[in-house]
């Protein structure tokens, strides 16, 4: 410890279980903040700020500044990442959450004759069921993780229960025919909620994580690793990119509608120059008010706006020169062969330390080197998740058709998770720095299972509405023509037309609306409780009030926008 650290007392006493105030006798020393300020910048290949033109009062100032930078630095460095089967029920509690808000929804139908119509009161179920849970689940209730789905699970189940007793419809209808009515149920084809509610979890998961990571209370497992392993928050960059993809020009293209390849392309050209701009602004801001940074994780000058605005417009490059139906070759060949490179030659000694080997950050590349090298990864990612995206997409309308979807995908997830553990033992554990094989396959897989946990909570919600005539549940399938009715959507009378309009504005809308100024808002807003808290010294209650407020100021904003409907985009 004291090796790795190069005997800096303070960074060894981070190391400790309890996180707690540095004692006095501890702290780093005037001439220690400066050695380790000193080195740390002649790698990133910068001057040292300590000299004799700085006045005293600002010298002293700009060291405690760089000695706090670096404590936060090194509290978010050097992590291994926690288990598969950790993140994988984790994740659980999404489709859940969304099951129990559903749940709820129906029951207050059934009880009231009428859906819960107050907006105040939707927000704050949406933000109590959907939002609240992963705050807690990443701090207090983290040792605990597993115990979480069970309890939420069984809360589900009692309300289903529930529901089914006192249904209102198929009274005295036996089970194996609501089970053969709900298979031939017709639901929107145009509209596939599953896709929008992973999308919106992902960014929702990000913006809690990037901010509660910065307090000693999120588990050090959780956060980014530094080389290799599977912490939460890598999952998150990986599910970033497979989302995009997801809902891309390439695949969202009509059937029928022919449009030249070259057009789509230039639209992708247009329509990424936001990123690039909010990843000037963001490397601009960073260096001016000295933000700390983990640059093992993209670089010195890179960040994540720039992978994701590179990664768009060379897959829409490809596409445009390989058929969009074989993108899945198209991304097993960019993995395997960036595997390859980094085993043949000398690039993944380069992404791990450096040209000269001792982690030089001298010179544009040396700087960004995880940044550009991890482009390969994060593009196989993308690629296949184009492939995803096209099967996805493909017109279905009966409740059997999505059966067999999830059924596919469970074999693949299969299929793919064998692969991902014959990589890590032949060839190299997951690691998000330099987005290999494993990790590739490790993103596609996790993304999958997630994205099959909605498929199932929607498919649920789809038999629970069966059982209740009338009931509504936002970001869910709604029926085209039920099985034993002949009435068309577009008949319905205008009061069930209003309750739709009520019910669209909820939390998972509100944030699809405005996905990426919600997503730049959690990035502002965490900069902002950094430069004001200390984070790394701050006791549990405090805590979970901070980012209890962080996340319904956020969830609030995109609400209001959502309620006016105003849609913040200009490309």
């Amino acid at each position: 410890m004291v090796k790795m650290f190069g005997g800096n007392r303070v960074l060894i006493y981070l190391l400790d279980l309890n996180f707690g105030r540095l004692p006095p006798e501890v702290k780093p020393s005037r001439s220690e903040r400066e050695s380790e300020t000193n080195g740390r910048l002649q790698r990133q290949g910068g001057r040292t700020s300590f000299n004799k033109q700085i006045p005293f009062c600002t010298e002293k100032a700009h060291g405690r500044r760089m000695s706090q930078k670096l404590l936060k630095e090194a509290f978010i460095s050097n992590l291994n990442g926690t288990s598969l089967l950790e993140i994988s029920i984790g994740l659980t509690l999404a489709p859940l959450c969304i099951a129990c808000r559903g749940l709820l929804l129906i029951l207050y139908k059934l009880h009231n004759g009428r859906s819960l119509r107050s907006r105040k009161y939707h927000l704050l179920l949406d933000f109590t069921v959907l939002v609240a849970p992963f705050v807690l689940g990443c701090t207090i209730l983290s040792p605990i993780l597993h115990l979480l789905p069970i309890t939420i699970g069984a809360f589900c189940a009692g309300l289903f229960y529930k529901i089914y007793n006192r249904r209102n419809h198929y009274i005295r209808t036996p089970p194996k025919q609501i089970i053969h009515d709900f298979l031939k149920t017709s639901l929107e084809p145009d509209y596939i909620p599953s896709i929008t509610v992973f999308r919106v979890y992902v960014n929702v998961l990000t913006a809690i994580n990037i901010l509660a990571v910065d307090f000693p209370q999120y588990p050090r497992r959780y956060a980014k690793t530094e080389t290799y392993g599977t912490g939460a928050m890598d999952f998150g960059v990986g599910a970033f990119i497979f989302g995009n993809a997801l809902v891309c020009p390439e695949v969202r293209q009509k059937t029928g509608v022919v449009q030249s390849k070259f057009s789509c392309l230039a639209r992708q050209l247009l329509s990424v120059w936001p990123l690039v701009f909010l990843g000037l602004g963001r490397l601009i801001s960073v260096k001016a008010v000295e933000y700390h940074e983990h640059f093992s994780e993209y670089g010195v000058h890179w960040n994540f706006f720039f992978t994701l605005a590179i990664v768009r417009m060379t897959a829409s490059l490809l596409l445009t020169l390989f058929p969009t139906n074989k993108s899945w070759i198209v991304a097993v060949i960019l993995a395997v062969f960036y595997q390859l490179i980094l085993d043949t030659t000398h690039l993944k000694m380069f992404v791990l330390y450096g040209s000269d080997g001792k982690d030089t950050r001298l010179g544009f590349l040396n700087a960004n080197r995880e940044g550009v090298f991890s482009l390969y990864g994060y593009l196989a990612i993308y690629m296949a998740s184009v492939q995803v995206g096209l099967y996805v997409l493909k017109k279905r309308t009966l409740v059997k058709d999505w059966i067999e979807v999830i059924c596919f995908f469970l074999l693949t997830v299969f299929i793919l998770f064998i692969f991902l553990h014959m990589s890590q033992v032949y060839v190299e554990p997951v690691s998000r720095r330099m987005a290999n094989l494993s990790f590739c396959i490790w993103i596609v897989a996790q993304c999958l299972t997630f994205f099959i946990c909605f498929l199932v909570t929607d498919l649920i919600l789809v038999f629970t509405k069966l059982l209740v005539n009338g009931s509504r549940v936002p970001c869910c399938w709604n029926f085209t023509q039920p099985p034993t009715t002949n009435t068309k959507h577009d008949s319905e009378p205008a009061s069930i037309k209003r309750e739709r309009k009520w019910l669209s504005i909820c939390i998972i809308n509100a944030i699809d609306k405005n996905q990426l100024v919600f997503f730049l808002l959690a990035n502002v807003m965490t900069g902002i409780v950094n430069m004001m808290i200390d984070t790394i010294h701050s006791n549990t209650s405090f805590t979970l009030f901070v980012l209890h407020l962080y996340m319904f100021t956020n969830c609030l904003i995109m609400y209001i926008l959502h309620a006016k409907n105003i849609l913040l985009k200009c490309w």
